[in-house]
């Protein structure tokens, strides 16, 4: 793989010429395999997401300006995203009217990150202050000040999740990255950083998805699961907090997750990174659970290459190298472009699809913007800034 060559011809183009809706703003994501648009209800969270992924291409890689009308295309769509309390929907029509609106406050995270790139490529104080109006709202639910509705009765079941977290530490590097922002948004950082360290999700074998509030092993179909994807991506989300504040406790901590994910999360017999496992041995409630997705080999890679690079780690350059050798021979699609989402435990291509609500330019072109900024720098603080 070339990384830079391969996001400007290759990856970048596919979103570029087969997803952007310049008639009614926004993106589509439901493409197939050449980039067919077969379904045009729209993915709030990939409209924050790409965004992003344009604005932080234009910045980081090519000042190339298809990027950035694209990004300023994306950003005048959101607010048809944002229902009347400020809380943004799941999924929307073509022309932005509401369908599903969730729980979860990802959207806003993601809107948020969309905006901070854009504003960093712009100057723009109204894309600054729709940065920091989504991270708001974001922030607000997730300490409890919005209040949201519970997936499981909190009367019942006493647990947090790893991911909310993990997601709002990696929302904050963004946000801090904007010119003067740092102050603002390192202490946030740095709190999220360390509930991720001392919440009690990184056990002794294990980072857990879910624990209890005081941070112990629940031991229920539920509190066994393991997604390496997650890990790997939290794993690689603390090593370069550690490397840009110099937080030796994080680039540790890093380590350890990698070293106790990669057991259960690779498949020895046909390579990748499996969807899920259950710590215990049991079998996993989801079904997809053995299935090889595009987006945990997509972090495994970056946490894997990036320890080894800051570390000298040679074992996690063994699994970077098997990892990145497996996704182009099995992932890549080398006569339509992109990558498939969704294999078989086998490594059969289970759907040609290349997008859909939870797929789409966001990922794969993370990754190769964080490969070529490895392949140039053998550093990921670039991309950091």
């Amino acid at each position: 793989m070339n990384f830079r060559n391969d996001l400007l011809t290759n990856i970048l183009p596919f979103w570029l010429k087969n997803s952007i809706d310049y008639e009614n703003g926004g993106i589509y994501t439901c493409l197939d395999q050449k980039g067919n648009i077969y379904g045009t209800d729209k993915s709030v969270w990939f409209q924050g997401r790409a965004l992003w992924v344009f604005s932080k291409a234009y910045n980081l890689i090519e000042k190339n300006e298809e990027f950035l009308k694209a990004a300023k295309n994306i950003y005048g769509f959101l607010p048809k995203c944002t229902d009347t309390d400020g809380r943004m929907y799941f999924t929307v029509t073509a022309d932005g009217r509401g369908l599903q609106k969730r729980r979860y406050y990802f959207s806003e995270t993601f809107a948020a990150i969309g905006c901070a790139e854009l504003y960093k490529a712009t100057g723009d104080p109204e894309v600054l202050a729709s940065a920091e109006k989504y991270f708001q709202v974001a922030y607000e639910c997730f300490k409890g000040i919005r209040k949201t509705q519970p997936k499981i009765n909190p009367e019942n079941a006493d647990g947090k999740a790893l991911s909310p977290v993990m997601i709002m530490l990696a929302t904050t590097q963004v946000m801090r990255s904007m010119d003067g922002c740092w102050d603002k948004y390192a202490p946030l950082a740095k709190e999220f950083l360390d509930e991720i360290l001392k919440g009690g999700f990184l056990q002794e074998r294990a980072l857990m998805e879910s624990v209890s509030k005081d941070g112990k092993f629940i031991n229920s179909p539920t509190g066994r699961i393991v997604n390496p994807g997650h890990s790997l991506e939290a794993a690689w989300f603390l090593m370069a907090e550690g490397l840009l504040t110099e937080n030796q406790e994080a680039i540790t901590a890093a380590q350890r997750i990698i070293d106790i994910t990669l057991p259960l999360g690779i498949d020895k017999k046909h390579g990748g990174i499996i969807a899920f496992t259950d710590l215990e041995g049991q079998p996993p409630c989801q079904l997809e659970w053995d299935m090889k997705l595009w987006w945990p080999q997509a972090e495994a890679m970056i946490a894997t290459r990036l320890s080894y690079l800051a570390t000298g780690n040679e074992e996690h350059k063994k699994v970077y190298e098997e990892l990145k050798n497996y996704c182009e021979t099995y992932f890549c699609d080398q006569d339509n472009g992109e990558w498939y989402g969704y294999l078989h435990y086998d490594n059969t291509v289970s759907t040609t699809l290349k997008g859909n609500i939870f797929k789409g330019p966001f990922h794969i072109p993370r990754l190769y913007m964080v490969m070529a900024v490895m392949d140039e720098t053998g550093s990921i603080l670039d991309f950091m800034k």
